[in-house]
Formats: C-alpha cells, sequence, structure tokens
C-alpha cells in the first residue's frame, strides 16, 4: 500500500461519476478501501471491478442508494454508524448533490425539494452518524462538498447556492465544535468542473470561459489533501480562490447585480 494513506475505509457519496469516483479513485490509489454510494448500481459495480482490478487487495463494498428516499438514506446511516464492522468507516465523503437552474417561480417545487434532501439533509444526516461513531474512537475525518455558489447569493440559482451556502457554514461550524477529539471536517468548494453535472442540471453548453474550469481529479486532488492536513476550509482553483478572497469587498446589492449579469449572459 501506498504510504500516502491516511485511512482505511472511506464512504463516498455520488461515487459513480465526476468528482465522486475521482475521489474515489485517488483514495484506492492510496490503499483506502471503499463504500461507494450512488443512485446508479451499474455504475457502481464497473467502479468497484476497475479498483479491485487495478488494485489487488483493495475492497470496494457497493452500496446503492437514493439519498432523498428516507428509507435508502438510513441503509448509508447504518453504514456510516456500524462500529461493529471489521472495516469501520473512518472518512466520509459527503459529495452527491444536484442543482436546478432558472427562475424560481417556475421550478417544479417537488424537484427542488428533492434537491434539498439531497445537498442538506443527507450531509446533515450522514455527518451527525459519522461523528457519533468516530469521536468516541478519537480518530475520522468528514470531506463535505460544498460550492463556490454558496458564497454569493445568485439569481436564477436560488436553491442550489442556498444549499451549497448551508454546507460551507454547518462544515465550517462543526470543525470549530470537534476541535480536540481528532475528528476533523473539511468543505471543498469547488467551481465550474468538469462533470456530468451541468448536462443534469441543465446548462451544458452555456459560454463558461475554458480557464474557469477543473477537473474532477484536480478537485479531488485538493480536497483530500486538505482533508489530510485537516484543514477546515478550501476552495479549489487558483481562478475560484482569487473570486472568493474578492466577494466581500463590494456592496451586497452590488454582487448580486454582477451575479445576476454574469448568469444571464452563460
Amino acid at each position: 500500500m501506498s504510504a500516502i494513506a491516511s485511512w482505511r475505509t472511506a464512504l463516498v457519496t455520488g461515487a459513480s461519476s465526476g468528482i465522486g469516483a475521482a475521489v474515489a479513485r485517488q483514495l484506492a490509489a492510496g490503499g483506502t478501501d471503499l463504500v461507494v454510494v450512488a443512485r446508479d448500481r451499474p455504475r457502481l459495480d464497473a467502479l468497484a471491478t476497475e479498483l479491485t482490478d487495478r488494485h489487488p487487495g483493495l475492497t470496494v463494498e457497493v452500496l446503492p442508494a437514493d439519498l432523498a428516499d428516507a428509507g435508502q438514506l438510513a441503509a448509508v446511516e447504518a453504514r456510516v454508524a456500524d462500529a461493529a464492522t471489521e472495516r469501520p468507516v473512518d472518512l466520509l465523503v459527503n459529495n452527491a448533490g444536484f442543482g436546478t437552474y432558472g427562475p424560481f417561480v417556475d421550478a417544479d417545487l417537488d424537484v427542488e425539494e428533492r434537491e434539498i434532501r439531497v445537498n442538506v439533509v443527507a450531509v446533515v444526516r450522514l455527518t451527525h452518524a459519522a461523528v457519533r461513531a468516530m469521536v468516541p474512537r478519537g480518530r475520522g475525518a468528514i470531506v463535505n462538498i460544498a460550492s463556490v455558489a454558496g458564497l454569493q447569493a445568485t439569481p436564477g440559482n436560488a436553491t442550489y447556492g442556498s444549499t451549497k451556502a448551508y454546507v460551507a457554514m454547518f462544515g465550517e461550524a462543526l470543525h470549530t465544535e470537534l476541535s480536540g477529539t481528532g475528528v476533523t471536517v473539511t468543505t471543498v468548494l469547488p467551481g465550474f468542473t468538469r462533470t456530468e453535472f451541468q448536462e443534469r442540471a441543465g446548462i451544458e453548453g452555456r459560454r463558461i470561459p475554458s480557464p474557469a474550469w477543473q477537473s474532477a481529479d484536480d478537485v479531488a486532488a485538493e480536497a483530500l489533501a486538505a482533508a489530510r492536513a485537516g484543514k477546515p476550509w478550501v476552495v479549489t482553483g487558483r481562478l475560484n480562490k482569487l473570486a472568493a478572497a474578492s466577494v466581500n469587498l463590494a456592496p451586497r446589492a452590488l454582487r448580486r447585480w454582477g451575479a445576476a449579469r454574469v448568469i444571464s449572459r452563460l
């Protein structure tokens, strides 16, 4: 096993594609066993086969679940909380999530509620299960994938941005609460990342400048490096760091106007 392995077993949600799959691959390369969670069972099975073929001796558990469904979410909570297993989870990566875009007045409210369940409720419940298991052991890490969209109110992106703002503030507060316990919470704020997210959100093909994009591999690498270092917060990508640093320099009204202008031109 690689010397960079920091955790024995990690549970990764949204592991079937994008940032979640990249995180799983990088953890596997470091010798960390995995529990991979997503709705798409065939993709999870394919990922498990790929990783165990590439890394002999690695264990990859496949746990299909729709995190918007309370019963299926409870099954994932139970796995996170299970201290009796031979492979207790000592790294939780809350990556699953999706976005909706467009005027809220036209939104399908059932879809918006589902978005809140996946992006917020699942994160809270899984994080709670993790800390209840990890704190008594005095060791563990949680990585919550938020977004730079949570740093700025953006018209046309109200529900998604608000869910990510919640995840960001939630994680930062918990990191401080857990100080001295041996358990850390790292909040990761990516920007535009080349995944299936844009297609699923209905914004594929918009005019987003090439320098604004990151690869899922780069985001995953920054996220895991920050978690290994026990950092509370990381904005991924140089341009995103600059944008995040400038958020509070302008008046709120000007920031809202600017955000709306940017979205309208994409």
